[in-house]
């Protein structure tokens, strides 16, 4: 059973609808008011998609390509389910004359494959590997809104934001890592008229959750034993997957794992004093004391002392995204970035760690200069007040929207008081 916001109703004549979508569509781009029959998750869309500067008649841009493209998908957790996915959808797109595609959590296509005819035919709108079908990029589409609301989602014709895409029909569902919750990337069927049915997104979300499942069945038992993940970007409370499950820290035991991750040759306890609390005063017995608390939940022997370290190597993904700054893939770590570093957190270090890692990140979106990955950023809780994004925004795409918003921003600066 499918949710009714996020596929057609039963029994809907597609060519009325088409029609019916289409002149909603016009009326939107035209006067900014979301007519009647459009359902509330496309509306949604639609008015993301402006917010994001994309107009109607935009192209998607192909980032990887080639060696590039090889590589980012060798790595990428979804190609040890490619397999499963190609025996549950491949014939399904290929009798039917549909595309199979997946992306990734970025919403960049990384395989699209299927009918041949319907691929020459996809070629001409990009929908290729290695182009990027994100909302900020092309707006509503079916992969890259699974992707943006983290559920399965149904497009149909003139409901795809820009016009080149709406004699396509598709349905997307994200594939989630079975360890962390975190979107992966999304799978998606493309086509036709004959996609409008329901059971199209029942039938593709049926292969996400495969999907996940083959994920959690390939874990290596002896990694989840020996190693751990910390998932802290965008939350107050750190996520810790380790042995196969997935306990939240509390805020203090989230910075104190942090920071002995960052740290893996240990802390003293008055360096981790001093690296947690802004009062000097704070007494090492508090300290002391979460500590004996974290060892209880970590499980025996994992946390040790003189000096304090964890003893299983603990990934963290802010680490993630500082080996990808360090490396130039710009792209990549912006992909994996959900938000700021424990954004609640007061302690020093804790701070000083959020602040490079958002700055370096900031500086390297500024410098490439990729008016999607600034986008991202700028419609972004955190982006929606950065002034020096905004501005490297406006230059590389200068929408009616981007403009406006950089005047306000620079308007707010130059009043008595502001920032």
């Amino acid at each position: 059973m499918t949710d009714s916001w996020l596929a057609l109703e039963p029994g809907a004549d597609p060519v009325e609808r088409a029609r019916t979508l289409r002149r909603a569509h016009e009326a939107f781009t035209e006067a900014g008011t979301v007519p009647r029959p459009v359902r509330p998750v496309v509306a949604e869309s639609w008015r993301r998609s402006v917010r994001a500067g994309v107009g109607p008649d935009a192209t998607a841009s192909v980032e990887l390509m080639d060696d590039d493209l090889g590589a980012y998908r060798a790595e990428h957790p979804l190609a040890r389910v490619m397999p499963l996915i190609r025996e549950l959808l491949g014939t399904f797109a290929a009798d039917g004359e549909h595309l199979l595609a997946v992306c990734d959590a970025h919403g960049r296509l990384l395989w699209v494959e299927g009918h041949p005819a319907t691929r020459r035919r996809a070629d001409r709108m990009n929908f290729v590997p290695g182009a990027r079908w994100a909302e900020s990029a092309v707006g509503t589409n079916a992969p890259g809104t699974a992707v943006a609301v983290g559920r399965p989602v149904q497009v149909f014709t003139a409901e795809h934001f820009i016009r080149r895409v709406q004699p396509w029909t598709c349905a997307a569902a994200p594939v989630h890592d079975p360890r962390t919750g975190r979107v992966l990337g999304a799978v998606d069927i493309t086509g036709g008229d004959g996609l409008a049915h329901p059971h199209s997104l029942g039938f593709v979300q049926a292969v996400a959750r495969a999907a996940e499942s083959q994920l959690a069945l390939l874990v290596p038992r002896s990694s989840a034993a020996e190693a751990a993940e910390l998932t802290a970007l965008g939350r107050d409370e750190a996520l810790l997957s380790a042995d196969g499950r997935g306990v939240r820290l509390s805020r203090r035991h989230s910075e104190i794992v942090l920071l002995l991750a960052h740290h893996p040759e240990g802390l003293t306890g008055d360096e981790l004093l001093c690296a947690l609390y802004e009062d000097e005063a704070v007494p090492p017995v508090t300290l002391r004391a979460e500590l004996a608390r974290l060892r209880g939940i970590l499980g025996p022997g994992r946390l040790v002392s003189r000096p304090y370290r964890l003893t299983m190597p603990v990934e963290s993904d802010a680490a993630v995204v500082e080996r990808r700054l360090r490396a130039g893939a710009v792209a990549a770590a912006a992909t994996a970035y959900a938000g700021p570093l424990l954004p609640g957190s007061r302690a020093p270090a804790v701070a000083r760690i959020r602040r490079r890692l958002a700055d370096g990140l900031r500086a390297a979106l500024i410098a490439c200069g990729d008016p999607d990955l600034l986008a991202d950023w700028a419609h972004a809780p955190w982006g929606e007040d950065d002034l020096d994004v905004w501005r490297a925004l406006a230059a590389v795409r200068p929408t009616a929207a981007a403009r406006s918003r950089l005047a306000a921003l620079e308007s707010e600066l130059a009043a008595p008081g502001g920032w």
